[in-house]
């Protein structure tokens, strides 16, 4: 039997940019430059999507109930994190959009993804693949698919069922 290679993170990335992006006639070469990845990384991420049954055969069309039943229920099993030490970087899980204006939280409870060009002081979350911070600066849309997934990796019970609830709802009207 032929290894099955399972899913990495940045294939988690990959899948949640194509979700972000409205217009589905996306190329290689644009989700590798906007993510941070190489040509070949985002092909053998399309490809191991493929295997998962996350995408079709032609490695362009998102099978929705498989992914939402992924991110939902497997993500924070598969790609555990804790709060680590105080850090300056990009705002995630509830201390970014769109939890951030449901939850209210003081100075002492932001997480963030360490990075340099960030702006809020707040606990370390380690993003799912290390061009996590940059890709989300460019992209809203992503940065906040992204920080709904934190929420559900290191959240607490309301945390998690607010990012739940709007994930479910953003995947099923993408």
């Amino acid at each position: 039997m032929k290894s099955a290679g399972g899913l990495k993170p940045q294939d988690v990335l990959v899948l949640l940019k194509m979700v972000a992006s409205k217009d589905r006639s996306w190329r290689l070469v644009d989700l590798a430059q906007e993510l941070g990845l190489s040509l070949s990384e985002v092909s053998t991420s399309l490809e191991r999507s493929k295997r998962a049954r996350l995408l079709d055969s032609s490695k362009k069309k998102i099978n929705w109930p498989a992914l939402l039943e992924f991110v939902l229920h497997g993500l924070k099993y598969v790609y555990p994190a804790e709060p680590g030490p105080i850090c300056r970087g990009v705002p995630t899980a509830h201390s970014a959009p769109p939890l951030s204006k449901e939850i209210v939280s003081n100075d002492n409870d932001h997480y963030v993804w360490p990075s340099g060009e960030g702006t809020v002081r707040g606990q370390a979350i380690e993003p799912l693949y290390s061009s996590v911070p940059e890709a989300a600066l460019k992209d809203p849309a992503l940065h906040q698919l992204l920080a709904l997934v934190d929420a559900l990796r290191v959240g607490r019970a309301r945390e998690r069922e607010l990012a739940s609830g709007e994930l479910t709802r953003r995947l099923h009207d993408a």
